[in-house]
């Protein structure tokens, strides 16, 4: 019975811009079995009603962006798009080339003016498999289950209604949950559950589904309580996938394998071009051997890091592929720049498609030159795989001639559609054999190896055995004298902190010197008269200023806080013959009297510049106060010497009048 194929659809734009006010107008030209139908001035609207009604394999386009306006445009169109319609850029990923160019290369030619006809150029391309599929989505849907209304302020009822809320979400999550476990166990999709618990149940679970959401039996709903969103995640840029080209023997291939929990896999053709690129979690490396067969036969498998690790050697030997490294280490931004160009969604991807991209640039000169010397029949893929396996281009190419068959005799038409399929079935079940036994012999001789290792391991583990019981005794031994380290560890503790007191010690001595040292240097170039600053008029402060930095005679001192000290204080400084006492306010009477009398000139109102427990005062302002302070100290001394005289001459005076002298 003939089945219909599905129709494909090719949109060129009419009139306006998705960028302009005014909505855009578009031409649709529809291919099915061979015939065309045109409609013009249509809609998008109206063009995206056709596409869920007739469900098109493909839809061309000869730039996507005639579709959006920008990026996030385009995802909204694509998230309407029903699962299995693809959308493709006909003109090439992203370095795309004429549409007209195009067309000419592939044998035909079209009014490039005319809307309709680029349209139909559009699907007969697509239909020929020309192009590169438009992907903005992972291949992984997230999957979350919330409670459908807030909980609200509460009130009497709020812990009974915050319980049948969260158990509403608890049971959807777990139905999901179910659904998903059987999916697994069924196609073997993987997927991870994230629960936040809540009073009576879940807050919130989220699943990560690493499958496509059309694969997918769970849809968007809301009930009273809880609400189900499904999501495809986005790319972090838009890949172009090449349209496989249908061709009956399997393509030789170039892999890129990242071993690891998360896989990634990269598939380059032996024309650089790039066939598959996707990372998988918890992978197993049966499931990487199938996934890589069904993009043709490994030439080279290729790992980032040198040596091959072991899990990427064991898919090597599977197809009896050729390993591949770059010998020296790859930095980050060099993975990046090689990555950039075909785009990548995590450094898993990154890592495969540099192995792979490496490998396909060491072997580019090589293949340019084979392309050059092989005759104009030849098979090119397999004197390439030749080169690859480590025969000279010329041996290769004598190889392929040598084995290809000779044109077989012209028969009746009749014979040939009647042995032909039998003729290609029969070479088809020899090749898969012959790639079978390549297969066990590979698996054999790796079983063999891991065998000898097994035997390795087991005597390693004796003698990890034995070494174990002599460390059994050495820890014995060390146990008694842990309480000796304790006593010593403590001893140590001590005298480190006396070190680091004595440390503190000197540091501050040093950095008294260092002081002292300094306002000795400006004292001898006469840069200011050193103060030192005494912080209260009390016998402790001066003690500790003297204990810091000495008292001499000649010294000249600030009291900071000059009250409270009295007679007995002052006496301390004079009898130090400081060379003046300077304050800030006034001292008490009996102070200033012992000063006087000490002949300590005391200064009051002296600008001076602060540092510290130091000061300086500028010298001639400082000899000019003393200067004063001593001229009245004399005129106070005269004055009381001629008080003094003049009571003995009353005195005197007193003691005539009575008689007494």
């Amino acid at each position: 019975m003939f089945m219909q194929k599905r129709p494909i659809y090719g949109i060129d734009i009419s009139s306006g811009s998705p960028r302009a006010r005014e909505l855009p107008r578009y031409a649709l030209a529809i291919l099915k079995n061979g015939e065309i139908s045109h409609q013009s001035m249509l809609r998008r609207q109206k063009i995206f009603n056709m596409i869920q009604r007739d469900m098109p394999e493909i839809i061309a386009v000869d730039n996507i962006f005639e579709l959006a306006a920008d990026r996030k445009e385009l995802l909204a169109l694509m998230e309407r798009l029903p699962d299995g319609v693809k959308l493709v850029q006909v003109t090439g990923g992203l370095h795309p080339e004429p549409l007209v160019r195009i067309a000419r290369k592939h044998g035909f030619s079209f009014d490039p003016a005319n809307p309709n006809d680029e349209a139909e150029a559009c699907a007969r391309l697509a239909d020929m498999r020309v192009g590169h599929e438009v992907s903005l989505f992972e291949d992984i849907t997230k999957i979350k289950v919330s409670r459908a209304r807030s909980l609200g302020r509460g009130g009497w009822s709020q812990n009974r209604y915050c319980r049948k809320v969260h158990g509403a979400v608890l049971q959807r999550s777990r139905e999901i949950e179910s659904i998903l476990k059987d999916l697994s166990r069924e196609k073997g999709i993987k997927f991870e559950a994230a629960n936040v618990k809540g009073f009576g149940g879940y807050v919130r679970s989220e699943f990560t589904v690493y499958a496509k959401r059309g694969e997918i039996p769970i849809h968007p709903m809301a009930s009273n309580d809880a609400q189900v969103s499904v999501r495809s995640v986005e790319r972090d840029k838009i890949r172009y996938v090449p349209l496989k080209q249908k061709n009956p023997r399997r393509k030789f291939t170039i892999v890129g394998i990242d071993p690891g929990t998360t896989v990634g896999i990269a598939i380059l053709s032996l024309d650089g071009d790039l066939l598959y690129l996707k990372s998988f979690r918890g992978i197993s490396p049966d499931e990487v051997v199938k996934l890589i067969a069904e993009y043709g036969k490994p030439a080279v498998i290729a790992s980032d890091v040198t040596p091959m690790p072991g899990s990427v050697e064991k898919i090597r030997r599977s197809f009896n592929a050729v390993p591949a490294s770059p010998g020296i280490e790859v930095s980050a931004e060099e993975k990046i720049s090689l990555g950039k160009t075909f785009g990548y969604s995590n450094d898993h991807e990154r890592d495969a498609l540099t192995a792979a991209l490496l490998t396909y640039r060491s072997y580019k000169n090589i293949f340019v030159r084979i392309e050059k010397k092989a005759p104009e029949n030849a098979d090119l893929e397999l004197i390439k795989l030749h080169v690859i396996r480590g025969d000279s281009i010329e041996a290769a190419i004598e190889k392929v001639m040598a084995s290809k068959p000779e044109k077989p005799r012209k028969r009746e038409s009749s014979e040939k559609t009647e042995e032909r399929p039998v003729d290609e079935s029969l070479l088809k079940m020899r090749e898969t054999i012959q790639r079978q036994g390549e297969q066990i012999h590979n698996l054999q001789e790796y079983l063999e190896e891991l065998k000898t290792e097994l035997v390795a391991k087991d005597r390693k583990i004796s003698k990890i055995e034995s070494r174990l019981s002599g460390f059994k005794k050495e820890a014995y031994s060390e146990v008694r004298k842990s309480k000796e380290i304790q006593i010593r560890d403590s001893t140590i503790e001590n005298l480190k902190k006396e070190l680091t007191h004595k440390n503190k010690t000197v540091k501050e001595l040093r950095r008294r010197s260092n002081k002292l040292r300094k306002i000795r240097k400006m004292e001898i170039r006469g840069e200011g008269t050193p103060v030192k600053v005494i912080a209260a008029f009390t016998k402790e402060s001066i003690a500790e200023t003297e204990e810091k930095y000495g008292l001499k005679e000649g010294d000249v001192v600030f009291l900071e806080n000059p009250s409270g000290g009295g007679a007995a204080t002052a006496q301390i400084l004079v009898e130090a013959r400081v060379r003046a006492v300077l304050i800030p306010e006034d001292i008490s009477h009996a102070a200033e009297e012992t000063f006087f009398k000490g002949d300590v000139p005391v200064l009051k109102g002296i600008p001076l510049e602060r540092a510290e427990d130091f000061a300086m005062a500028e010298p001639e302002s400082l000899k000019a106060a003393i200067d004063a302070w001593e001229k009245e100290a004399e005129a106070q001394r005269h004055k009381a010497k001629e008080d003094e005289l003049q009571n003995l001459f009353e005195e005197y005076r007193s003691e005539r009048r009575r008689g007494l002298v």
